[in-house]
């Protein structure tokens, strides 16, 4: 489901660079920065904002320069959420099941050009699907930012090292939903975690947040610093 706190502060998506940056890959356009002979990639899976959200861009550019290869591809193929787009129409249309399948075609095709090793991060809808991921041994770890709906039993299945960065203020995601996963996952102590509650933040806050204040700001630069130093853990 899609929640008021899913269409607070939406991207400028005009404002959109890298257009010189698109390729395709798996089949989909897709955001490539980075270094294009490495190794070793991360895959960002956007929220339902779409592949062409500056701030996930300018994120992407981020990871990109600790030396990995990013890529962000477009899994809603140009039909990204909108103020004017109707929730559950979307949902309907792009299910993070669908998403899960993109997503190890876009993965396989990188192994095909010869990365090693691939971490992934999803933001809401996106980490919805990296959830999925984990369950499986095409990834060696996973990020989910401001998590979308997801439940202790999908947490169970996970076999990849994970970290959960959520918010206090999240409908999706609350704290309470975050200690059981927590919970949860400290019960398998063969698969690494993080579990974190961002203080005094909403869904949303490491992509959508507001420029001009102070505290957004550093609230989501916390959460990617924290998401680059669990990437940089397990992909190397």
């Amino acid at each position: 489901m899609l929640g008021p706190q899913c269409t607070v502060n939406p991207p400028d998506l005009i404002s959109s660079s890298g257009a010189d940056n698109i390729e395709e890959i798996g089949g989909l356009k897709t955001y490539v920065t980075g270094d294009q002979g490495s190794k070793l990639a991360v895959l960002l899976l956007a929220d339902a904002y779409g592949y062409e959200a500056p701030k996930l861009r300018k994120l992407a550019d981020k990871v990109a320069a600790s030396g990995f290869l990013v890529v962000v591809p477009d899994f809603y193929y140009g039909d990204p959420l909108t103020p004017e787009t109707h929730g559950e129409t979307w949902l309907n249309a792009h299910k993070p099941d669908k998403g899960c399948e993109d997503a190890k075609t876009v993965i396989a095709a990188l192994k095909s050009k010869g990365v090693s090793k691939i971490g992934i991060a999803g933001f809401c809808w996106g980490g919805t699907v990296a959830v999925k991921l984990a369950k499986f041994d095409c990834i060696e770890v996973a990020v989910v930012l401001h998590p979308g709906p997801i439940t202790v039993e999908q947490i169970n299945e996970v076999k990849t090292p994970i970290a959960i960065l959520g918010a206090e203020n999240d409908h999706l995601a609350p704290p309470e939903l975050l200690i059981q996963i927590r919970d949860a996952l400290s019960a398998k102590p063969e698969v690494d975690s993080l579990v974190k509650i961002f203080p005094g933040v909403a869904h949303g806050w490491t992509v959508r947040y507001n420029e001009n204040d102070e505290f957004s700001v550093k609230s989501a630069q916390e959460s990617h610093v924290d998401m680059l130093n669990w990437l940089t853990k397990y992909v190397k």
